[in-house]
C-alpha cells in the first residue's frame, strides 16, 4: 500500500521533487492544502568535491501549486543549507522551481499563461 500513496504523490507534485524533497505533512486549512517538503541532506554535485556540513535549513518559503479537487495547493518547501569546511562559505542548491516574479510553480504559470 505504501507504493500505491508514493506513485500518488509523485503524480501531484512537480515533477522530480521527491528526488530531492521529503513529504513532511499534509495538512487541510481554510486557504487550501498545504503540503510540506524538506530537502533530504543531498549537497548539490557541483560541491561533491568538497567536505560539506549541513547547517539547517533557510526560511520556509510558500508556492502555488496546481488545485487539487478544487482545493488551492500551496507548497511549504524548507531548503537545506551547508557549510564549505574549507571556507566556511554557507551555499544551497540553485532552485528553479518558481517562476520568476510569482509565488508559483513554473509548471502552475505556465498553465495559466497558456489560458489567457
Amino acid at each position: 500500500m505504501q507504493e500505491s500513496y508514493q506513485a500518488l504523490v509523485r503524480f501531484l507534485l512537480p515533477e522530480g521533487i521527491l528526488d530531492f524533497f521529503d513529504l513532511s505533512k499534509i495538512v487541510e486549512a481554510i486557504p487550501g492544502l498545504l503540503i510540506y517538503l524538506e530537502e533530504k541532506n543531498l549537497p548539490p554535485t557541483e560541491f561533491k568535491d568538497q567536505k560539506l556540513e549541513s547547517k539547517g535549513f533557510l526560511p520556509e518559503i510558500y508556492i502555488q501549486d496546481f488545485p487539487i479537487r478544487n482545493q488551492k495547493v500551496t507548497l511549504c518547501i524548507k531548503r537545506r543549507r551547508w557549510e564549505v569546511k574549507d571556507t566556511g562559505e554557507i551555499i544551497s542548491r540553485d532552485w528553479e522551481l518558481v517562476q520568476k516574479g510569482t509565488r508559483m510553480t513554473k509548471e502552475f504559470a505556465d498553465f495559466l499563461k497558456g489560458l489567457y
